[in-house]
């Protein structure tokens, strides 16, 4: 038997992706929704992990790096300008894709179970993110 636990944070942030013909090209925002989900094998006290810590250290996370801020691709021109008017700018590994930031938000949702009670094999299964109600993508690292 498996047992999963699923926290969700949601964060308003700006991408644009020069790299794709289309509207996207442009800086634009969203309303974005994470779902990280972790699994483990059994539970240890009766949990995966411990509900509280996971969820602040995830969200201090993504308040820290991505909420009111602008995610762009590492060489984008844009990363300078927008740095040197102290604008909050994360840099995403290649671009800022949907795709991509599940894969980062899943790199994150990790390493903050190092450090925190949980199950023996307790690991990140899967994050789920929406950039709009009807675009959304899935990582299962």
């Amino acid at each position: 038997m498996s047992h999963a636990v699923t926290v969700r944070h949601n964060f308003e942030t700006a991408h644009r992706l020069p790299h794709l013909p289309g509207k996207c090209e442009s800086l634009h925002g969203h309303s974005w929704w994470a779902e990280v989900t972790v699994e483990a094998p059994e539970l240890v006290a009766g949990l995966v992990v411990e509900f509280g810590p996971f969820k602040k250290a995830l969200r201090a996370w993504i308040d820290a790096h991505l909420d009111h801020g602008v995610m762009l691709g590492p060489n984008d021109p844009l990363v300078p300008v927008l740095r040197s008017h102290d604008c909050k700018v994360h840099e995403v590994p290649g671009w800022p894709t949907v795709e991509n930031v599940a894969a980062l938000l899943a790199d994150v949702a990790d390493k903050a179970l190092t450090d925190l009670v949980r199950a023996p094999g307790a690991r990140v299964a899967r994050v789920h993110l929406a950039e709009t109600h009807v675009n959304a993508a899935t990582c299962t690292p």
